[in-house]
């Protein structure tokens, strides 16, 4: 049996890291290691578990969301980040997207939604609405990824398309028949190339330029 996903709960309210817990110790797959109640402590605490994914509140005192995974990226933290906010609105999500968030949830999210969330972004996935999808799109370029289609190879550019598409490292592997190594290298190397920071800018990058499937 693989070892389950390590979560670590980041949010400024108790009711609602207990609701979180709650929700996901029944999974048998998923393990929460750790709480924190604002995104300072959640940074330490991701430095000091080390966890597969983070469940991260946007809207918090002190440290935000945002500005807490601006601070894990700058760290070279490797923990996938899911947002679970109660704003709808665009201009609250979008900034944490942009800041390298995997994805994100509503905190009304059903259990089992949230589980295979969690499941998904562990895999290599990102979840996008297709509405914020548009906004991330049409907001001003910035970034890097400007004009540099031609640094990338063929191979490189069907592995952007299959990560546009949503797909794993795995199921990339599985789709080109490559190892996971090397499909781990094609993505290293489409990030420096196109100077962009993680798998949702290369997905944006891919949908921008039309190298989806």
């Amino acid at each position: 049996m693989a070892d389950p996903v390590r979560v670590l709960l980041v949010d400024d309210h108790q009711v609602v890291r207990r609701g979180l817990r709650t929700f996901l110790e029944v999974q048998d797959d998923i393990e929460v290691v750790g709480e924190a109640a604002d995104g300072a402590e959640g940074v330490a605490r991701a430095e000091e578990l080390r966890p597969d994914v983070v469940l991260m509140d946007i809207k918090m005192p002190g440290m935000d969301g945002v500005e807490a995974l601006r601070r894990l990226r700058e760290l070279g933290n490797p923990a996938r980040v899911l947002v679970v906010t109660s704003f709808t609105e665009q201009r609250t999500v979008v900034p944490a997207l942009r800041a390298g968030a995997a994805g994100y949830v509503y905190k009304d999210v059903d259990p089992d939604a949230l589980a295979g969330a969690i499941r998904s972004v562990h895999a290599g996935h990102i979840l996008l609405q297709p509405e914020v999808a548009d906004a991330l799109l049409t907001q001003e370029e910035g970034g890097g990824g400007q004009g540099r289609a031609g640094a990338l190879t063929e191979r490189e550019r069907e592995v952007l398309g299959l990560i546009a598409d949503g797909r794993s490292n795995r199921e990339i592997a599985r789709a080109l028949v490559l190892s996971e190594k090397t499909v781990k290298t094609h993505v290293s190397n489409i990030l420096m190339k196109l100077d962009l920071a993680d798998r949702t800018q290369a997905a944006l990058w891919a949908v921008r330029h039309g190298l989806t499937g």
